[in-house]
């Protein structure tokens, strides 16, 4: 059954096969038909493998390979022994991911747009995204000059004040898989030291802000704050960037301080309350 899984959830390209090329016709009609099995069980609760069959119209042993599969992410589940399946609690995980990155960026939006008016920057939020941040909000300051739109982009954790921040109260496996790994030059100033990174993980958890100056891109300098949800773990960044001619490295405590406190703001809307102070 744990190949069955393989095969139909997380299929393995041929020997030969080129990386990147398209899956195979089969392989989507796989996930396509796993993904009718989700909907099936969302709309009727509980469904047995013989009704899955007729639904799809396949034969019961494929029907049965499928939900085996889904069974495996915990997906779906086993109703007893009456042979019937219903959602598992994996939908739970991945709705709650869902619902936490959207509480976020409501939350985070008027808040994000007052700094924005006040910074005359641009502010972002970023989440953790494996090993990259990604930027799931976005308001432009005042200054029509250097804007660029960030939404969805996933960039460096070790190279950008939101990664920085992200990465320094990560969990340890991924501080360490980070720290081991090359860390890409973007810049000149692109800090591609994992010693130096490391110190400077070190004091983000510290003074509880971080920053970055010219080092994703010549000319970009930022300064990012944690969000942390109800129960004070960090789920996201708020940072603000703009030209280095504009955002100067002689206003990042000041920056940080308005930042902290704008962030806690945020966190509170989440359920969590804390002081709002910037060390230096």
């Amino acid at each position: 059954m744990g190949d069955y899984a393989e095969t139909y959830l997380e299929p393995v390209p041929p020997a030969g096969a080129e990386a990147g090329a398209d899956p195979a016709p089969a392989q989507i009609q796989s996930v396509d038909r796993a993904l009718i099995v989700l909907d099936l069980l969302a709309q009727r609760g509980e469904v047995g493998v013989t009704e899955l069959a007729a639904d799809l119209g396949v034969h019961k042993s494929t029907a049965f390979r499928l939900v085996s599969a889904l069974e495996r992410r915990q997906l779906v589940e086993q109703v007893g022994d009456r042979g019937k399946y219903r959602l598992g609690l994996g939908i739970l995980r991945l709705a709650a991911a869902t619902t936490a990155r959207l509480d976020v960026t409501r939350e985070s939006q008027p808040v994000c747009e007052r700094l924005a008016r006040e910074f005359g920057e641009t502010v972002n939020v970023a989440i953790l995204n494996e090993n990259s941040a990604m930027n799931v909000l976005q308001e432009y300051g005042t200054s029509t000059i250097g804007t660029r739109n960030w939404i969805g982009q996933r960039t460096p954790l070790h190279a950008t004040s939101s990664g920085k921040v992200l990465l320094a109260f990560a969990e340890e496996t991924l501080r360490k898989a980070v720290l081991t790994a090359p860390l890409d030059r973007h810049t000149a100033l692109t800090v591609t030291d994992p010693n130096e990174l490391r110190r400077q993980l070190d004091q983000i958890l510290v003074r509880g802000w971080a920053s970055t100056n010219e080092e994703l891109e010549v000319g970009l300098t930022a300064v990012a704050a944690p969000i942390r949800n109800g129960r004070g773990r960090v789920i996201a960044a708020v940072s603000v960037s703009g030209p280095s001619y504009r955002l100067g490295v002689e206003s990042f405590e000041d920056v940080a301080r308005r930042l902290i406190e704008g962030c806690a703001e945020i966190s509170g809307r989440l359920g969590h309350h804390t002081t709002a102070t910037a060390r230096p």
